[in-house]
């Protein structure tokens, strides 16, 4: 889910692609339930509730990771995180992009060092940076 590639991504905005990948959580929360989602991912019952309820809490994609783990229809959750550094590496080669001119492009208080450790997964990234760096990257991308 979080790796599907975006269609027309100069048209759609980071905030169009962070509610997808929340409406794919609240499904997973609203199938499995609450608590069991609870307990299979340690994500509040708080934030899994907003999600339900069509909200957009903090999230990070680790946490997201372990959401979608706590379905049948998903991969681990280390599994669906490695997945997500894969994609966004090969995604970023294919553009011909290092992750200078990804801060660049992104426009943020982003440095180079951070984002890497953000895309290598030695700090964590919300779901709206993951979107926002998926959705810039894909629309970098000469496919």
């Amino acid at each position: 889910m979080f790796t599907d590639e975006l269609r027309d991504p100069e048209e759609t905005t980071a905030e169009a692609v962070r509610a997808d990948y929340e409406a794919t959580l609240s499904g997973v929360v609203e199938e499995a339930g609450v608590d069991d989602v609870t307990a299979a991912s340690g994500v509040a019952e708080g934030v899994l509730e907003a999600l339900a309820n069509g909200e957009s809490p903090e999230l990070t994609v680790e946490e997201a990771a372990g959401v979608l783990a706590a379905s049948d229809d998903y991969p681990p959750a280390d599994a669906l995180l490695a997945e997500v550094q894969d994609h966004l590496m090969l995604q970023m080669s294919s553009a011909v992009m290092d992750v200078d001119a990804l801060a660049s492009g992104l426009d943020d208080d982003y440095d180079a060092k951070e984002l890497q450790q953000k895309l290598e997964g030695r700090q964590p990234m919300t779901l709206a940076e993951y979107a926002r760096i998926h959705r810039y990257i894909a629309s970098e991308n000469p496919y």
